[in-house]
């Protein structure tokens, strides 16, 4: 009886702590635990009243990591955490430096919260441009050299800034004049969900978690079921990517954002066997040799018509895509000033870049769908 008596005590004891540790966590830790699947370059640590947001991989190669806290109006930081930059939230006024970073203030419908950009002709948002022409949304000059009286004058709560390498002069005068800059490495990213993700970075500064991850998901599903759509067709057609830049053949490597895209699209990219998240640099006589006979070719955006590229270079003429007239550009949809809205929305927006190239390789599946930012060079 003792024995059984004592074992009854145990799993009470051990239930009603189990039940304590329920009870005492916050509502809001548990809704909002850190839900990061696919981007490698930042995670979200949510307490009690606060997170904790740490950028791991702001460039290639970072040695060191950068943490912030993100203070609710009834958050208490512990002592420990004080030494860190702190930011409330959610924020009303924001500066960014990419134009990859307006869709997620768009699809958070928080885009009125954007005070200031380097050389706001690269924003092709329609949202933001109506915002620009109401003299809401300051130039900032460029990245290299931020217009620091200007934005001495806006008083933004946060600037999201991004480097190239630790050398960082413009935003560490920045913060020695007050202001606060966090850095963002969604560029940085190898995988398409891994880009996208990146609006969890901004839901947590807005205090919209709970909708970014919302986002996301719709994003990630409607990606993943795309995958398998593709599968569907048993041909694969064999893809060219690139063109010429002076005197080089630029096409992404076998590991990269682009890449993966076409594998995934189920198409034979012809050089994704090759090593690398980046670009290869290639001869003109090196890519014609292999892929002269190449099904379609996905170009970068430097042309908008066939006569254009032939123009630049006859030797196009030589290939195959060409004469079928087989190539595709994402070089047509362009924003009020010139901007080309595929570098600004889609890394954002994987799943449309991969339906539209699902719809290019395999005309047969999608059946409706017009792709968004590819056309067929006339």
């Amino acid at each position: 009886m003792k024995i059984i008596f004592r074992y009854l005590l145990l799993l009470f004891v051990m239930l009603t702590c189990f039940q304590c540790k329920q009870t005492n966590a916050s509502p809001n830790e548990i809704e909002n635990e850190n839900t990061i699947k696919y981007a490698k370059g930042f995670t979200i640590e949510n307490k009690n009243g606060y997170s904790i947001v740490t950028v791991k991989n702001p460039w290639p190669r970072a040695n060191k990591s950068y943490s912030y806290i993100l203070k609710e109006a009834t958050g208490i930081i512990p002592d420990s955490l004080k030494k860190l930059m702190t930011i409330n939230i959610p924020i009303k006024k924001i500066v960014v430096t990419s134009t990859t970073h307006i869709p997620s203030l768009e699809m958070l419908n928080e885009e009125n919260s954007l005070v200031g950009f380097p050389n706001l002709n690269y924003i092709s948002s329609e949202k933001v441009r109506v915002l620009i022409d109401a003299k809401k949304v300051k130039e900032l000059g460029n990245n290299q050299s931020l217009n620091t009286e200007v934005l001495l004058d806006l008083q933004p709560e946060v600037i999201i800034g991004y480097g190239i390498d630790n050398n960082n002069p413009t935003f560490e005068n920045l913060q020695k004049s007050g202001l606060k800059v966090m850095l963002n490495g969604d560029w940085n990213e190898e995988t398409p969900l891994g880009k996208a993700e990146w609006i969890k970075f901004f839901g947590a500064l807005f205090g919209k978690q709970k909708e970014a991850n919302s986002i996301f998901s719709k994003i990630e599903n409607d990606y993943l079921k795309t995958i398998e759509i593709a599968k569907l067709d048993i041909q694969k057609p064999t893809i060219l990517a690139g063109d010429m830049y002076e005197d080089k053949w630029y096409l992404p490597r076998g590991t990269s954002w682009g890449c993966q895209l076409l594998n995934q699209a189920n198409g034979n990219y012809l050089w994704q066997e090759t090593k690398g998240t980046g670009s290869l640099s290639l001869s003109f006589e090196t890519v014609l040799e292999k892929a002269k006979q190449a099904d379609i070719w996905i170009t970068s955006g430097q042309f908008a018509t066939l006569a254009e590229m032939t123009n630049s270079n006859p030797h196009y003429s030589q290939f195959k895509a060409f004469t079928t007239k087989n190539i595709y550009s994402f070089s047509g949809k362009k924003g009020k000033t010139g901007g080309i809205l595929y570098y600004e929305l889609a890394p954002n927006r994987p799943d449309i870049v991969l339906k539209d190239l699902v719809k290019i390789m395999h005309p047969n599946l999608l059946i409706g769908y017009k792709p968004f930012f590819f056309e067929k060079l006339k």
